[in-house]
């Protein structure tokens, strides 16, 4: 045996527990790099749209992608795979909270992210996808935020249009809109 490499009788040594033991680290480092590239696209789309919006107040907060929520940032709480103990590897969704009035309603957007190599795919409640090259740059991140100040201004005049002309009734699942009594 030359000194410094490994024989294959020796790595038959190892137990199948130690081959799972080392695949189940390799696929932990996985889904916490998921979780953590998602996670600061998530960010940086919360903090990007409350100043995109110009409201002057903090006006968009990372919550759950289900269930009520309050004006207040979630943190991991605001993710898919919150409280899933073994972090699973997939794609992950969060909710941004977005105030739409001055007497405090406010709208969930679900988005939904997927790592896709070097970058991230961001799909907006079941609609449009946007591809972002990781880093995310300043441009990409406008594109992202126009298109869902879009997404939020269209949901509300196409209901208007629809009331407007007779055909406002709809079974489609879209936003949820709340009124927070901060």
């Amino acid at each position: 045996m030359v000194k410094g490499k490994k024989t294959i009788k020796e790595d038959v040594k190892k137990s199948r527990f130690e081959v799972i033991s080392e695949a189940a680290n390799t696929y932990g480092a996985r889904s916490f790099d998921n979780y953590a590239q998602i996670r600061s696209v998530a960010e940086k789309l919360q903090a990007g749209l409350c100043a995109y919006l110009a409201h002057g107040k903090k006006c968009v907060f990372l919550v759950p992608p289900q269930g009520p929520f309050k004006e207040q940032n979630y943190g991991s709480g605001a993710f898919s795979v919150s409280g899933k103990g073994f972090l699973p590897l997939e794609p992950i969704s969060f909710g941004l909270g977005v105030r739409v009035s001055e007497s405090g309603d406010f709208l969930r957007l679900v988005l939904q992210c997927r790592k896709e190599g070097s970058r991230i795919d961001v799909q907006v409640e079941h609609n449009k996808t946007y591809e972002l090259d990781l880093p995310v740059t300043e441009t990409e991140l406008d594109i992202v935020l126009e298109g869902l100040y879009q997404h939020i201004l269209h949901w509300f005049t196409d209901r208007v249009e629809r009331y407007d002309h007779g055909n406002y009734g709809s079974s489609d699942i879209g936003f949820d809109i709340l009124r927070i009594d901060g």
